[in-house]
């Protein structure tokens, strides 16, 4: 296949304002990596400071490294509040507003229980029949825990709206669906809880880095979101708990660890919040990961999440023009959206063998994902990602579906 659109491509990004951002990761150049989406790539800067926090905070300073430097912003027992401060600018939350430890999985718990014990009354949880299997189970999970009291019901996120009925407590959405990348209206289903009296619990794993998000003008109660996918921080770095600061007050702390308290090495008997989200830290804080994640998000530090809003669609724009003469061709059948306002920063494709093109793609050095039972998925990560790339990919899910050696 020819390139249909060489020139346009070449000025699209020839016009890029975040192009120079490439340089700051290193991006393998024998393969298109479509998969930021699940593990970001890595940030040129963070070895090196994986090695200083191991050879000098670690190696020669040992434990007085909690409390080193606190002054110059260098201590570890400091570093959940500095990378909840990056992070909330990327969420549109305030810095007391946004914990930083654990998983998703644990912070899903951390929301869950809280806003589930604020309903008052009512005893229906919402939630997508389709969301990430881990908000699922754990919302299964702590209504065992619960004895079961609670309803957990479900519909398909195209149809929330009908089903924010006055006897449902809270929801639990995730923003941007992981099979297909539509994007929720977070703002206006919000909007709608609010009237009701609904508390929001919000997935950001797939926006959060990936476009602007805007929780408190979205007037969400909590959220959740990992830092491992457009936040580049590596494999199994912390995820991120936002908790709005009208409830600090008022949502429990269910998983109070003694790193939430008021004053950890007061080692008092009885549990006394610290303030702000610093309250939903557990434990003690993983400071190899969390260094990885603190300067990963330095990435951000000058990025107009608008412009890159603006690129990723660009992006995706271009990926299914190009791919529509193959959808013509071949049973490829588009689900993401094409309408900007409902669109993520991935394009997923339905294909009966999806499994094994997407094997047969990796093998050829396209790099993307397949989840069942026939998704083709592929990430776009607008800090590191070229035109140029886009057209690389169609090429290779031609050569593919061709049946090319």
């Amino acid at each position: 296949m020819t390139s249909q659109l060489p020139t346009d491509l070449q000025q699209l990004d020839a016009q890029d304002t975040l192009r120079h951002k490439r340089d700051e990761f290193s991006v393998p150049e024998d393969i298109v990596y479509l998969d930021g989406n699940s593990l970001g790539c890595l940030p040129k800067a963070v070895p090196a400071r994986l090695a200083q926090v191991a050879q000098q905070e670690w190696g020669e300073h040992l434990i007085r490294s909690w409390t080193r430097n606190a002054e110059a912003a260098q201590d570890w027992m400091g570093l959940p509040d500095r990378v909840a401060a990056k992070l909330a600018r990327l969420i549109g939350a305030n810095a007391n507003e946004v914990a930083v430890g654990d998983s998703t999985s644990v912070n899903t718990f951390k929301a869950l229980a809280a806003a589930m014990s604020m309903a008052g009354e009512r005893r229906v949880l919402l939630t997508d029949t389709e969301n990430f299997p881990t908000d699922l189970y754990m919302a299964q999970g702590l209504n065992k825990l619960l004895g079961d009291t609670w309803e957990l019901r479900s519909c398909l996120n195209t149809e929330i709206m009908e089903h924010l009925t006055p006897d449902v407590g809270a929801l639990l959405f995730t923003e941007v669906d992981y099979r297909t990348g539509r994007k929720l209206d977070m703002k206006g289903l919000t909007a709608r809880a609010r009237e009701l009296g609904i508390l929001t619990v919000w997935d950001l794993a797939h926006s959060a880095g990936a476009f602007p998000v805007d929780l408190n003008g979205c007037g969400a109660d909590f959220a959740v979101g990992c830092g491992y996918k457009y936040l580049n921080g590596g494999p199994g770095a912390p995820a991120f708990l936002f908790v709005a600061e009208r409830h600090h007050d008022a949502a429990p702390v269910f998983l109070s660890g003694w790193m939430g308290h008021a004053d950890p090495f007061e080692m008092a008997r009885a549990y006394a919040p610290a303030a702000g989200a610093r309250r939903y830290v557990v434990g003690t804080p993983q400071v190899l990961s969390l260094s990885a994640l603190d300067e990963a998000l330095n990435v951000f530090s000058d990025v107009d999440m608008h412009a890159l809003r603006r690129k990723s669609l660009s992006l995706t724009d271009t990926f299914i023009r190009l791919m529509e003469p193959l959808t013509g061709q071949y049973p490829l059948t588009l689900v993401t959206p094409l309408n900007h306002e409902e669109r993520g920063s991935q394009v997923s494709y339905r294909h009966p063998d999806a499994q094994q093109v997407m094997k047969k793609l990796i093998e050829r050095g396209i790099v993307g994902d397949f989840r069942t039972p026939d998704i083709l998925r592929f990430g776009f990560t607008p800090l590191y990602h070229r035109h140029a790339d886009v057209e690389r990919a169609v090429l290779g899910v031609r050569a593919v579906l061709e049946g090319q050696p």
